[in-house]
């Protein structure tokens, strides 16, 4: 699915720094296997500059994946199983080139936290939700109110099966961002309807309670939209 992806300059990072948000661009894959074209770091740029220019690199494979998912969820709505196979093939090598730059980036700048959060996405699409989780609090432990990650975080908990904390994600942002509480439940709703047509591994009375929990707060989320939080999300161009 699309996903909002974050490109930087350097003046927006150190704005961002202090504020705790980064610059936002909507993602936009081509479904083709081309290279983002994003400028590449040089020799005269500072650590920092080369740091930003990594990190936009990665930003150009986040939005070709993202790209490449939506691709495969129109294929299986389609039932071409051939097509939705391949659209992921392509999005997991996108997440893996996009990991490499994420890397890179904080070897350079290890404070940016805006990277070790696409670190973690990248690792949670790629199916590595344990190293996700250790991505995301790396970002959250150098920007405690970085709500996109508490959001990733409570994704990565789902696919550990980790319901409390998943919990705790949601009832956290929740009280501060309703748009992103809104996303992380839907992503709950998935997760108990894909798990009622295949347990994998979970009970069916922890099933059924994180189900009815996940009711409860859907009615609850209805019943007060009007009055949640909404994004206090700045965008930077």
């Amino acid at each position: 699915m699309f996903r909002p992806t974050w490109v930087l300059s350097v003046t927006s990072l150190l704005i961002t720094a202090a504020i705790g948000f980064g610059s936002y661009a909507y993602a936009a894959g081509s479904g083709s296997m081309n290279t983002p074209s994003m400028p590449a770091p040089s020799k005269s740029m500072t650590t920092e500059e080369k740091a930003v220019a990594i990190y936009n690199q990665g930003v150009g494979f986040i939005k070709e994946a993202d790209g490449e998912l939506a691709e495969a969820a129109e294929a299986a709505q389609a039932n071409n199983v051939k097509k939705q196979e391949k659209e992921q093939s392509h999005a997991k090598k996108y997440f893996t080139k996009a990991q490499e730059k994420f890397k890179d980036a904080v070897e350079l700048k290890p404070d940016m936290f805006q990277a070790w959060n696409y670190i973690g996405y990248s690792k949670r699409n790629l199916g590595d939700y344990n190293g996700a989780l250790e991505a995301y609090n790396q970002a959250l432990k150098l920007n405690p109110k970085y709500l996109e990650a508490i959001e990733y975080r409570g994704h990565a908990y789902l696919g550990l099966n980790r319901l409390d904390d998943a919990k705790q994600s949601y009832l956290d942002l929740f009280s501060s961002n309703s748009a992103l509480a809104k996303k992380l439940l839907v992503a709950m709703q998935s997760w108990v309807s894909s798990h009622r047509n295949d347990a994998q591994g979970v009970d069916s009375t922890t099933l059924e309670n994180f189900a009815s929990w996940v009711n409860e707060r859907s009615a609850i989320a209805v019943s007060t939209a009007g009055l949640a939080p909404k994004s206090n999300t700045e965008t930077w161009h």
